[in-house]
């Protein structure tokens, strides 16, 4: 699998990343799933504190335990989970940041991170001390490089403009267009990359049953997924190409939650490269096209 450097990374990500938020929550299993990833050229793996409070990160940490210099380690932070467990709260606060890492280390077992990520942020955020958290775990070489996970375009043009972050996790389908609109323009012209998440758009674009997305209807969702599989081509490779083909984008993160979906997804990745970009345009001159209408 191609492997991309940036600018703003100095090391290398595999085009996809396996989505760790998808894991069982077996070590045994999850085990498997992760070698096959590895196994398929796989090198960089996404996690968060926030998946099943911590117990991804442990697993995560377990499997990779003895072959870390191989993989391309990242988290997020932002979210607490409150004492009871009843759900988690929004904190960009430094203190808590510089705390949560230390966690995440521990539950990694590992005492670098190749990426963390603000898992989220709004424009009220106190952004000078979250980003002087992020500025000190770096210096300590707690963590290698800075991304942020965000949707918002009012906060993407914040955070590019106080602090261009490495890497900004977005998501991104046939059936969300909208980074298309300012987004990907923007960010296609620095050195921070855009990590997709959604490629598959919850598996509605493969073989999970219709249902409602953002504002299209279950009709409208049967449509774009029926143009997408009357062209026959593998569906999983149609939609890994649409989301390479932007110039803005380095990796997409995809989810699996058995060794079967992993072996189809690294399939799927051989097969992209040979649709060609002729075809690519002819299909998504037919596509809708949504953009954001809040956090503009």
């Amino acid at each position: 699998m191609e492997k991309l450097k940036t600018p703003a990374l100095d090391f290398e990500i595999s085009r996809i990343a396996l989505g760790c938020m998808s894991l069982k929550g077996s070590l045994k299993e999850d085990r498997r799933i992760i070698d096959a990833a590895l196994s398929g050229g796989i090198n960089f793996l996404d996690t968060a504190d926030l998946y099943q409070k911590g117990l991804n990160e442990e697993i995560v940490g377990a499997v990779i335990k003895g072959k870390r210099r191989e993989v391309v380690l990242a988290s997020k932070v932002g979210n607490q989970w409150r004492e009871d467990g009843s759900g988690w709260d929004w904190n960009p606060r430094k203190s808590y940041i510089l705390k949560a890492a230390e966690d995440s280390l521990s539950r990694l077992q590992t005492d670098y991170l190749d990426l963390y990520q603000l898992h989220g942020g709004t424009l009220e955020d106190p952004w000078e001390e979250t980003l002087e958290a992020f500025e000190i775990l770096k210096s300590q070489g707690k963590i290698r490089a800075f991304g942020i996970s965000s949707i918002r375009p009012n906060v993407i043009r914040k955070v590019l403009e106080m602090y261009p972050p490495a890497t900004i996790m977005m998501q991104y389908s046939p059936l969300d267009r909208r980074p298309e609109e300012t987004a990907f323009p923007l960010i296609a012209e620095t050195d921070t990359r855009v990590l997709v998440r959604g490629t598959f758009a919850k598996g509605l674009l493969i073989n999970k049953s219709a249902e409602p997305y953002l504002d299209f209807t279950v009709e409208e969702v049967k449509k774009v997924r029926e143009l997408i599989a009357d062209t026959g081509l593998l569906p999983e490779a149609f939609l890994i190409r649409f989301g390479l083909r932007q110039k803005a984008v380095g990796s997409l993160v995809i989810g699996a939650s058995s060794v079967e979906q992993v072996e189809k997804m690294t399939f799927a990745y051989q097969q992209h490269e040979m649709i060609s970009e002729e075809t690519m345009k002819e299909i998504i001159a037919q596509l809708p096209l949504n953009q954001y209408k809040q956090h503009r």
